[in-house]
């Protein structure tokens, strides 16, 4: 802790060491900001997938459908069929038949809103909610077999593993963008500093031949670059933040493209973006000065 209280204060003298202006000071800044503003929108990312993978998860475990194809003389009778034998199987919390209106609004998104399902062979659908450890699958689709010939289970598990798995991965994906965005952080200002310290080489012997340290003159580096840093990064997170905030609101009908952002104390994780970018740039900074000072001996 006094270390970094000692690098915040700096030191009037060792700070005239790095030049206050000049490109390495637009470059240190630029790519802190850009990098923290990516790292923005990788979080929201890395954040939203795995709220949708959790959500997706939870809803669809607990779901299934069956699906009644038969004539339409014996659609009626194969529907109560098959919901009493739901609503008698163990693990079944709840059996309903959906509604002509809701069949309808289930496929809308791909056929409109003017299918005419009276005319159409559209298949019945009996939505069923579980309870407990769920239900027996293979007895069940039996039982349904031999009361409702036409009815076929669906336990959601095709549907249901696929989409989880993306989410997961792009989870991952997410995550690892931000360790590629710290890693380009560190190789940016590692250039920066390289060549700031290259630069003031005849400052350094000088510096050397009055009696400074290494570790007085590398602190003067390291302190200005972990600075620059913090600032570039804060403004590249405030920025971000406003640009998620700008995104869509959460529409059920949008899926996963609206939902993409933030929510509750989600905010305050953006907030740990400058300090790592500084911490970055301090362990950058200090690696490529010592490594610099020892090549200009």
């Amino acid at each position: 802790m006094a270390g970094w209280i000692a690098l915040l204060r700096g030191n009037t003298g060792s700070d005239k060491v790095v030049p206050p202006s000049g490109f390495t000071v637009t470059l240190t800044a630029f790519t802190a900001g850009a990098m923290a503003f990516l790292a923005v929108f990788a979080l929201a990312l890395s954040l939203a997938t795995g709220r949708l993978a959790d959500r997706w998860s939870a809803e669809l475990a607990r779901t299934s459908t069956v699906r009644i194809s038969a004539p339409e003389a014996q659609m009626q009778a194969q529907t109560a069929a098959a919901l009493r034998v739901l609503q008698t199987t163990p693990g079944v919390a709840s059996a309903r038949a959906l509604s002509d209106a809701e069949q309808r609004a289930l496929l809308e998104p791909w056929f409109g809103p003017d299918l005419p399902l009276d005319s159409l062979p559209v298949p019945q659908l009996i939505e069923v909610t579980e309870q407990g450890e769920g239900v027996d699958i293979e007895g069940l689709r039996q039982r349904l077999a031999a009361e409702a010939p036409g009815a076929v289970f669906d336990d959601h598990t095709r549907w249901r593993r696929p989409l989880v798995a993306a989410a997961d991965r792009l989870r991952m994906l997410g995550w690892l963008s931000i360790a590629l965005i710290v890693a380009s952080t560190g190789a940016m200002i590692t250039l920066a500093a390289n060549t700031a310290l290259s630069a003031n080489a005849q400052v350094i012997r000088v510096l050397r031949l009055v009696g400074a340290r290494d570790v007085f003159i590398a602190r003067a580096f390291v302190r200005r670059f972990t600075l620059r840093a913090l600032l570039g990064a804060g403004i590249g997170t405030m920025l971000g933040m406003i640009a998620i905030a700008m995104l869509p609101a959460t529409d059920p009908a949008g899926g996963f493209l609206t939902g993409l952002g933030f929510s509750g104390l989600g905010w305050l994780v953006p907030f740990t973006v400058p300090p790592l970018a500084a911490l970055v740039a301090f362990a950058a900074t200090r690696i490529a000065a010592f490594r610099t000072l020892r090549r200009l001996k």
